[in-house]
């Protein structure tokens, strides 16, 4: 499955570029995420823990960053094991542009699920999917602009 999107983030190019390397700020906003240990040349062992429909599953996995740009554009690639619960992997293609209120972050990712997960179906899966990449871009975007939430 394929989703797309895009935020305009009140940040100066640069700093959204540092942030999208930054172990603690990915960490802060993968959502489940439980554990996040590496640097962007050697890569990251990642420990997520979600509820898909009705599945429940703790995810290990490894995320790499191909193609990189800096500081325009990357692909981030990961996939993780979930037991019995079946496996995910997929990757997403990030860029970064400089616009009149800060930097556009445009995504292209694509994603796939097996086992028990790809059982779920296609509409479960996917609303799954674009909820985690909402998700994630939203906090991306709070933790880069500051914002508290206050």
């Amino acid at each position: 499955m394929e989703l797309t999107g895009s935020r305009i983030i009140n940040a100066d190019r640069a700093t959204v570029w540092a942030h999208l390397n930054d172990a603690d700020t990915l960490r802060a906003c993968i959502p489940g995420c439980e554990e996040l240990t590496g640097s962007p040349e050697q890569g990251f062992a990642a420990v997520v823990k979600q509820k898909v429909g009705p599945v429940k599953a703790t995810f290990q996995g490894a995320v790499t960053l191909a193609d990189v740009n800096a500081p325009e554009s990357y692909r981030i690639v990961g996939e993780g094991k979930g037991g019995v619960a079946g496996f995910a992997k997929g990757s997403a293609d990030v860029h970064l542009a400089d616009t009149e209120d800060g930097t556009a972050l445009t995504y292209t990712v694509n994603a796939a699920v097996g086992g028990k997960l790809a059982q779920l179906g296609n509409r479960v899966v996917g609303g799954f999917a674009r909820k985690m990449a909402d998700e994630f871009f939203d906090r991306f975007q709070a933790v880069v602009q500051g914002d508290t939430g206050t």
